[in-house]
């Protein structure tokens, strides 16, 4: 019994300890956000401050903008209020959701929101024009002061509200590439606009619009009031184009407004080769050190004139090819040539096969190699040599055999 007492003694003293204990450390929060929020403060104080300090607008566009009055002080105020500075041609006022304000009480350490409103009348000009709101206590001793500038820019002519450019208007390469123009588009309203895009281009020819750096593809965008976007035009010929020069126009519209962009792709047609023998057969029999001889066409498979063909090989050591012509100065789009190729083989060389390259080079990175295979054989006249040899051993032998009968 006396053991129960004790426990239940116990546990209420630490109850009560604990219990002061979370009062103390509250009490020393609060005393810290009190000092933290309170003590730095001044006994009076006050400031006015709008969003923002200068604004550019259009020619009859009115400005309107919130004005805090903030009272840094730790008693209550009345801020009497003031546009002192007001440009001709200009109404101005500080508003409330229903009236119109000239004095508004605020409390310590608080802060109150007005709308500052400027509105032009017709003959405002473009131009910079400030406007200046004062604000005091009530007894005179504490005062604060705004100043706001507003630019009215130049009225833009029509269709000039926003404009397209491209660095690179004209692009050339061959048909079987691809041509990416890159338009930049700047809204120089105040507001978000969409635009769309649309082309004119040759039959058969294909173009695309992108966001710059993407590759997604887009009919319209929006750009946000005072920026500008970058939009790549992909150009794509058909594969049997000529080469000329070939003229697209590009639309980029917003509303009832609309640019034209002119674009020109300069085709210079396809550079291509081809190369082989007549028969289609890729092998040629030689003698070792003598010439051997084989035809070699070339055909100009592309849609351009090819000029200035070249011929390379690539042989074994001490091999010599020789072209007949050494060079074509010019082939006609679908024309072929025939060249005389010799090829001989080194005086040392053995009895088997060997590759042999001949390279047809042309424009622009035209090119085309054939591979020879050449089978070196020993001459006839070795061969006839030989049997002469085998006629001699065999009648030697015959002889040989007689003589010995005889004995």
């Amino acid at each position: 019994m006396r053991r129960g007492s004790i426990g239940l003694k116990s546990v209420l003293f630490l109850s009560i300890l604990i219990l002061f204990s979370v009062a103390g450390v509250a009490t020393v929060l609060a005393q810290s956000d009190k000092d933290r929020d309170v003590l730095p403060r001044p006994e009076r104080g006050i400031a006015i401050y709008t969003e923002f300090s200068g604004v550019v607008v259009p020619p009859g566009e009115a400005v309107r903008m919130e004005l805090t009055a903030d009272n840094k002080g730790k008693r209550d105020e009345n801020f009497l209020m003031k546009i002192s500075q007001i440009p001709k041609g200009w109404r101005a006022s500080l508003k409330a959701p229903s009236f119109t304000v000239d004095a508004v009480p605020v409390p310590a350490t608080k802060a109150r929101t007005l709308t500052f409103l400027a509105e032009p009348d017709k003959t405002v000009k473009p131009g910079n024009y400030q406007f200046q709101v004062d604000a005091q206590t009530e007894d005179g001793k504490f005062t604060s002061t705004q100043k706001i500038n507003v630019t009215v820019r130049e009225k833009l002519a029509a269709g000039e509200d926003f404009t397209v450019t491209t660095s690179y208007p004209v692009l050339q390469g061959q048909t079987d590439a691809k041509f990416e123009f890159s338009l930049e588009v700047n809204n120089k309203s105040e507001a978000d606009r969409n635009f769309n895009l649309s082309a004119q281009a040759p039959v058969k020819w294909e173009i695309n619009f992108k966001p710059a750096y993407e590759q997604k593809q887009i009919s319209s965008f929006r750009i946000k009031g005072g920026s500008s976007q970058t939009v790549a035009v992909e150009v794509t010929p058909p594969k049997d184009a000529q080469s000329g020069s070939f003229p697209l126009l590009v639309s980029i519209a917003s509303g009832e407004k609309k640019q034209d962009v002119k674009l020109t792709v300069v085709l210079t047609g396809i550079y291509k080769l081809d190369a082989g023998t007549p028969t289609g057969l890729l092998s040629l029999e030689a003698l070792a050190g003598k010439p051997a001889n084989m035809s070699l066409f070339v055909k100009n498979t592309g849609s351009a004139v090819n000029k200035n063909i070249s011929f390379s090989s690539f042989k074994p050591e001490n091999w010599k090819v020789e072209f007949k012509p050494e060079k074509i100065e010019a082939l006609e789009s679908g024309a072929m040539k025939q060249v005389e190729v010799i090829i001989t083989s080194a005086g040392q060389a053995l009895v088997g096969d060997y590759s042999v390259g001949l390279s047809v080079d042309g424009e622009k990175g035209s090119s085309k190699t054939v591979e020879i295979r050449v089978s070196v054989k020993t001459s006839a006249a070795w061969g006839w040599v030989g049997i002469f040899i085998i006629v001699l051993v065999i009648a030697g032998l015959g002889g040989l055999f007689l003589w010995l009968g005889r004995r």
